[in-house]
């Protein structure tokens, strides 16, 4: 009952910060199998699921207040969804162990990435790049790194995105959408994996609700809060959470 209750307070939390920022979806599989010694499959299950409804609800916010450049976010993801595929099939392949390891490297170094971009002033200003290919290289080599990994995608999309000129909130809003594309393979090949595990069916519903909730409040606010701080917070965390997996 008590891992129960701390799983949906941290489906809330952690829905609530992806509503705002794109990130911190990576937190659950770090939950879920450094804290929880869940089984790698069952994990990744339930962190992706979670991933979808994030994604879509908070696609649909962003594109009401106009931070969802659909034409971006569509070709990346189309990207994604075939990088998502291959790193279904990458991670089950992998030893637990390994990829527990990859997944605290992939969030050390995007929480250290976070952590050094600087928001100035100038990054809105600048010119977007606007190649197809490479925004299908891109999603592809995400799509396969998260999928694999269990980070999620916004974690690594949004800072790569706004590096290139795309506005933050823009950038926040094409992560989440591209991650739904990231989360229907994964989500699905995961699920079968664990299609054995049937504390994973039984916590799913409670879990996505949780999570539900927190993204859509999150979203719905993400103008109203500095983003900036928030991110910071999220970083120094992710890198303390990572050292402490790998070193510890």
């Amino acid at each position: 009952m008590v891992n129960l209750i701390l799983m949906i307070l941290l489906n809330l939390v952690v829905g609530g910060c992806i509503g705002l920022t794109g990130i911190a979806g990576f937190l659950l599989p770090m939950f879920y199998t450094g804290f929880l010694d869940m089984p790698s499959s069952a994990s990744l299950a339930l962190s992706f699921a979670a991933f979808l409804i994030s994604g879509i609800l908070g696609s649909v916010n962003y594109y009401k207040s106009g931070n969802l450049d659909l034409k971006t976010a569509g070709v990346l993801s189309a990207g994604s969804f075939v990088g998502a595929l291959a790193g279904v099939k990458i991670n089950l392949l992998i030893p637990a162990d390994t990829m527990k390891i990859i997944l605290y490297l992939v969030v050390l170094l995007s929480g250290i990435s976070i952590l050094l971009r600087k928001d100035k002033p100038g990054n809105t200003e600048k010119k977007a790049v606007q190649s197809v290919p490479f925004y299908l290289v891109l999603g592809a080599v995400t799509g396969a790194v998260c999928a694999a990994s269990g980070a999620g995608g916004p974690v690594l999309v949004m800072p790569i995105l706004t590096l290139l000129g795309i506005p933050a909130h823009t950038a926040v809003g094409i992560s989440l959408f591209d991650s739904i594309f990231i989360a229907v393979p994964s989500a699905a090949g995961y699920l079968i994996a664990a299609a054995g595990n049937k504390e994973v069916f039984l916590l799913l519903p409670v879990l996505l609700i949780a999570h539900g909730i927190g993204v859509f409040a999150g979203s719905k606010n993400a103008t109203k809060i500095n983003q900036t701080l928030l991110k910071r917070i999220v970083a120094v965390a992710s890198i303390a959470i990572a050292c402490i997996k790998l070193f510890l």
